[in-house]
């Protein structure tokens, strides 16, 4: 029964207990350890279930024994062949006996039944949990990257924008003969007329 205490220390532990002390142990490679004791398990129950059901085939087959070594007992006694009584007595308390031993080897059987059947829906709880810690760990990672990935692309529009204020600050306007600065014309004609209005004013004075 050593799987029982080899994997009993672990089965007590809370999961996250053991992961924080077995940092480098993955949750991929703590799931493949889960599923090899879930089949050590079910092979052990499977063993254990036949082991029971022979020693109840030698209990049911040792009570037949004690049933006709009662009756010849019987025989004896009314025939009062005490030759033969005392020795079939004999034989009738060797078989009590062994069916005793039998009884006994059922009862541990049973408890290891127990034991293994408790064992299995542990595992199963604790696969269950790695499962889940094996999403979450997943969910996390893909929102770090999402989250990295989104950081980055912030920080590409806050570099073009930050390179277009700065050269709209830096950037030198030339113009040719064939094109004109609206901006500037606009004031070129405010300035004209702000000329002819003081032109007017003087002329009619």
């Amino acid at each position: 029964m050593g799987l029982f205490e080899d994997f009993s220390t672990f089965l007590e532990m809370r999961l996250e207990e053991f992961l924080r002390s077995n940092p480098d142990l993955e949750l991929m490679a703590l799931e493949e350890k889960l599923r090899e004791q879930e089949e050590e398990t079910i092979r052990l129950l499977a063993d254990l279930r036949l082991r029971e059901k022979k020693i109840q085939d030698e209990i049911l087959a040792t009570a037949q024994e004690v049933q006709r070594w009662h009756v010849r007992i019987e025989k004896a006694k009314t025939a009062q062949r005490l030759d033969l009584l005392k020795p079939a007595e004999e034989r009738e308390a060797a078989l009590l006996r062994q069916g005793n031993q039998l009884w006994g080897q059922m009862e541990v059987v049973k408890g290891r039944i127990k034991q293994a059947a408790e064992l299995h829906q542990q595992i199963q709880a604790r696969k269950q949990e790695v499962k889940t810690k094996i999403v979450e760990a997943q969910a996390q990672a893909q929102a770090a990257k999402a989250s990295a990935s989104q950081a980055a692309a912030s920080q590409a529009t806050e570099q073009v924008e930050q390179k277009w204020q700065t050269s709209g600050w830096n950037q030198n306007y030339r113009f040719d003969g064939s094109s004109a600065d609206p901006l500037e014309q606009k004031f070129k004609q405010w300035e004209t007329e702000e000329e002819l209005e003081r032109l007017k004013r003087q002329m009619g004075r």
